[in-house]
């Protein structure tokens, strides 16, 4: 498929990133063997290099903030419940979910389920506390177990165990990533030094309490995961551990990282200024030295989307970002850049007192970007439908999903026919799912997979710059598939200073 491949030169590549590029499979091994040992090992945080450090009293502050909503309460166990267990455990509507997913502590308390309540459950948690008991004692740890088309996966990060159950063609790495978001967007309400803490002084505490309230956190974040509810490109930034970029001119993302920068430079320890819309990231500038990760900055994408909140006022709030430090807070201001805009800028600074300042540079950035039109071009951007592969000469294919390594930026095309309805586009996840998880597979990694069926054909093409995934007609000759994704392959290195962000800029 000619020299397209090579890493200095595929399309979207950028000698710096501001964006962690780690890959995601790899990274997840490595934590699954050592963990978050920040704590143990007294290692300073990110933030405590920055030249802020969080007493205990800053820690459990941040924690109440974070969760502090007209639905917070205590729950309480309650003995009686356990006679219904057997009724949800046979319940035919529960039982009918392709997907389960439980957190537990590793004292066996109960702590959330994706469906069903955890106290009618309470003798299912205690089997998977003993399922990780048993392997622990015989010096070993517990993955994963497969029956009858099910695939039982497990994560284990004590004080938590978190468990997935999966009927779907999803891989174990994937879902343990999926697992990976879930435990990282408890750490963004708690912070990892607190919840130890806690769990040090009572092991059966009933975690609950603090996270009340923050259910549809999590609930989001594994319907964006996959299998959710509307048709959205939302998935595969997850399943390739990427970013999706604003589709923006250069000149118009230009001036708006320019009014963010001159506005915000000479404000001291602020971190990160992210300017995101439609999950999807416009800008992102960063204090010099420091970079985010994609499975932070899905939790920044998952909070603005599931706080509606956010767009009637200018809101303050702490937020840990586990990749960046896992045991400390950033101090967020959040807002909308106006009233007819619809993109959130987040200010993220390690200064607990830095709303007034940073409020002030907001009011400066919009008013620059009002003057420059730079508003109309992103609100224009927001009604961009996506890329429509007809319209650029390529009918034969159906739909793709471009990821550059270099800036792990994604793109994919727009959802059309026939994946338009739910029930088709879930089957297009699915056919993503099992050819990425194939050509990832860690006994037998491959860098071509190519695959014919009755109502599409599947290629997945992963090289030293980037990974490609294409589904075509079912009709394309095996010959034109090679032509084919050169012509998308021209047409993305064209086009790539509008479809993505090619520069790392800091404060």
């Amino acid at each position: 498929m000619g020299d397209s491949g090579e890493a200095d030169c595929e399309p979207g590549a950028s000698h710096e990133s501001m964006i962690i590029t780690t890959d995601s499979f790899d990274e997840l091994s490595e934590e699954m063997s050592e963990g978050f040992d920040a704590t143990k090992k007294k290692v300073p945080g990110a933030i405590g290099q920055i030249g802020v450090e969080l007493d205990d009293a800053e820690a459990s502050n941040g924690a109440c903030a974070m969760t502090k909503s007209d639905s917070f309460c205590s729950v309480q166990s309650n003995p009686q419940l356990s006679l219904v267990d057997e009724d949800q455990l046979q319940d035919s509507e529960w039982l009918s979910h392709k997907r389960h997913v439980f957190i537990l502590s590793t004292a066996g308390k109960p702590i959330y389920s994706l469906h069903g309540s955890e106290d009618k459950l309470a003798s299912l948690f205690g089997v998977m506390q003993a399922l990780v008991s048993v392997v622990q004692s015989n010096q070993d740890s517990i993955k994963s177990i497969h029956m009858a088309g099910t695939t039982f996966v497990f994560l284990v990060k004590s004080p938590l165990i978190l468990v997935a159950v999966s009927r779907t063609t999803s891989s174990v790495h994937q879902i343990q990533m999926q697992l990976s978001d879930v435990y990282n967007q408890i750490l963004s309400i708690l912070t990892l030094s607190y919840m130890n803490k806690i769990y040090e002084k009572r092991k059966n505490f009933d975690l609950r309490r603090l996270l009340g309230g923050s259910e549809r956190l999590i609930n989001h974040l594994l319907a964006n995961s996959g299998g959710q509810d509307q048709v959205s490109n939302n998935t595969f930034s997850f399943l390739t551990n990427s970013v999706r970029i604003l589709q923006l001119s250069s000149s118009h993302r230009d001036s708006i990282t320019s009014a963010i920068q001159s506005n915000c430079s000479k404000i001291k320890n602020l971190v990160f200024a992210v300017l995101i819309a439609q999950n999807k990231l416009i800008c992102l500038i960063r204090m010099k030295k420091y970079f985010i990760h994609p499975a932070d900055l899905r939790l920044i994408f998952n909070l603005v989307e599931c706080s509606e909140s956010f767009k009637a006022a200018e809101t303050w709030t702490p937020i840990c970002l586990p990749k960046f430090d896992p045991n400390g807070y950033l101090y967020a201001h959040v807002s909308y850049l106006a009233d007819d805009c619809e993109a959130c800028l987040l200010l993220l600074s390690v200064e607990r007192d830095a709303f007034f300042k940073l409020s002030e540079a907001k009011k400066r950035i919009t008013d620059k970007l009002q003057r420059s039109n730079c508003l109309d071009a992103i609100n224009e951007a927001m009604n961009n439908p996506g890329i429509n592969l007809r319209t650029i000469g390529i009918p034969e294919i159906r739909h793709f999903i471009y990821k550059c390594k270099s800036n792990a930026q994604l793109l994919c095309s727009k959802i059309c026919i026939p994946y338009s309805s739910m029930t088709e586009f879930q089957r297009l996840e699915q056919l993503y799912c099992s050819i990425h998880s194939r050509v990832h597979n860690p006994s037998r990694p491959l860098k071509l997979l190519y695959e014919m069926t009755e109502r599409e054909i599947m290629l997945a093409w992963v090289t030293s710059g980037y990974e490609l995934y294409v589904t075509f007609e079912p009709l394309v000759d095996r010959n034109a598939v090679i032509s084919l994704v050169n012509k998308l392959l021209k047409w993305i290195k064209k086009e790539e200073a509008s479809l993505f962000i090619m520069n790392a800029p800091v404060f």
